[in-house]
Order: C-alpha cells, then structure tokens, then sequence
C-alpha cells in the first residue's frame, strides 16, 4: 500500500502532504495529481521537491508519467515506478514510439514503405510487418493495426526501462539520456543532472 502524495502545483502543500504521509511509513509513495496538462518543468519542481523529503529507501512512484522524456526526466529525478495508459492508447490512434523518435503510421509517407516500423526493434510487429502494411491496416479500418501498432509500443517501452535498468547500473545513466534526448522532445526539460 501507497501513500498519495497530492497538492496539485503548490509546494507548500505537496511538501505538507509528503511530510505527514511519511509520518504513517508506507512501503512507497506514489506522487499523484500531476502528468495531466501542466508544464513539464513545474512537474519536474514538484518531483525534485517531494522526493527530498522521501526516505530514502522508500519506493517512489509517478502516476502517469508516460512519454519517454518525461520517464527519463523522472529517473533523473529519482522516481522508481510509472504507468501510464500512453503505449496502447497511442499506439490504437496510430503513433508509435520508435529509436527514431514518434512515428505516425497512417501519414501518407509511408504508404510505400516497405521497411519495418523500427529498424532496430526485435517485436513481433517490426519483424512481420513493413510500415505501409501497418498503414494500410489503419486506413483500412482493420482492428489489427492498432494491435500491433500498441504491441510494438508496449515492447519499446519495455526496452527503454531495461536500457534505463542497465544504465544505472553500470553508471551511464547520463550517457544514455543524451542518447535518447536526441530522439525525443526535451526543449522543455531542465535536467537535475549535468547532462
């Protein structure tokens, strides 16, 4: 069980909520009521701020953190859990996360692209299906294009946690952010790290 940290973008309260939950000691404490239209940096400030006053060996958890920056942005910050309903909801509408960066599979570039959705992925979708398949599926209106599409999602995000695992690890966090920053959009991010 989870203690919710809330007090939508003021300090003030988020700070007084974190303190009195810690009082109680959960196992982990989930950071709630941002990731809902706010400035990425005024999420970034509320996170550093309650994360200070966090045990230190107590779980962290962002409530809808999705979006591969704002999960890297995250881990910078020292948060350890996300979820995020992104992958398959995006991937229903067409937009795939790639190592290339998004992907919108039903634009009309790809309609003779017979390469798969991301050159370097291992999913079962990057391995069967080139990217004018999958946009035909969607123009066509057949449910297996949003499938597949979420499927490859889901196994892309899946790899960016065991990229982020690996590179904690081994003490290239840094390394690999940069290396997914150029990918991903993060003109509105202020790392905590020098990066």
């Amino acid at each position: 069980m989870f203690g919710i940290i809330q007090g939508a973008t003021y300090k003030e309260l988020r700070c007084e909520c974190t303190n009195r939950l810690t009082e109680l000691d959960f196992p982990g404490y989930g950071i709630g009521g941002l990731m809902i239209g706010e400035p990425s940096l005024l999420t970034q400030e509320m996170v550093g701020e309650v994360n200070q006053l966090i045990p230190e060996h107590k779980v962290r958890y962002l409530m809808g953190a999705g979006y591969p920056e704002d999960i890297l942005e995250a881990v910078l910050l020292g948060v350890d859990l996300f979820d995020c309903v992104l992958p398959t909801r995006n991937g229903r509408t067409g937009m795939a996360f790639t190592s290339e960066g998004k992907v919108i599979i039903k634009g009309g570039r790809y309609a003779k692209d017979e390469s798969p959705l991301d050159k370097q992925c291992k999913c079962y979708t990057c391995q069967k299906f080139s990217r004018a398949y999958l946009r035909h599926l969607f123009n066509a209106g057949e449910a297996l294009g949003p499938r597949l599409v979420s499927y490859h999602n889901i196994y892309f995000y899946m790899q960016l946690m065991t990229g982020i695992r690996r590179s904690i690890r081994s003490g290239n966090l840094k390394k690999f952010v940069k290396k997914v920053s150029k990918r991903y959009d993060f003109r509105k991010v202020n790392f905590p790290l020098d990066i």
